[in-house]
Formats: C-alpha cells, structure tokens, sequence
C-alpha cells in the first residue's frame, strides 16, 4: 500500500463520518467509496483518450462505458479498493463506538 491509497482511505473515511448523521453509516460509506470509484473511472477514460492520441481542447475518443473497464491498472484498482475496506471497517466496528450509535 503507497501514500496514495492510505490518504485516499483516509478521505474515505472522513467522509463517512461526516455524512454519517445525515445516512446511516453503511450508506455513507456507499458514498464516500463511490466518489473514488468515480474519480477512477475518470482517469481511466483520460488514460484511453491518451492512448488515442487525444489532447486538451479536442472530444475525447471514449465511448461511455470504456473508462468502467478500459485503462485499469493495479494502483488504480488500489485506489479504490483501499477506501473500500477502510469504510467497511469503519461501518462494521462503528457499532462498538459509543458516540458513533
């Protein structure tokens, strides 16, 4: 795990928490992992135009569905995997905390 993935768990995290009295603690953990998920997804489609030959100022040449499956690589995947378990863990050990009932 790199710096990377520990900040972008970290963020993850916070966001949970701060959505959590708004959510519930499960759906914000939803969230927080889906706007990282997002965020990847984006890079990957910047990733792919790259490799088209794309450059700031032109459309990009991605179809819709190519950044969800096109242009991953491992650090991408732990990217958003991190964030993942760390507001899995946050969710499942949260009913254990007192101020977080």
């Amino acid at each position: 795990m790199n710096k990377s993935q520990l900040e972008h768990a970290l963020i993850a995290v916070l966001i949970q928490i701060a959505l959590f009295p708004f959510m519930g603690m499960w759906i914000a953990g939803s969230v927080a992992v889906a706007l990282f998920l997002g965020r990847e997804i984006a890079q990957n489609e910047y990733r792919v135009a790259h490799r088209r030959g794309w450059t700031w100022g032109q459309v990009p040449p991605v179809n819709w569905y190519e950044g969800a499956w096109r242009g991953w690589t491992i650090k991408s995947a732990l990217d958003v995997l991190s964030p993942l378990a760390a507001c899995l863990l946050v969710a499942l050990f949260s009913r254990f905390i007192p101020l977080l009932n």
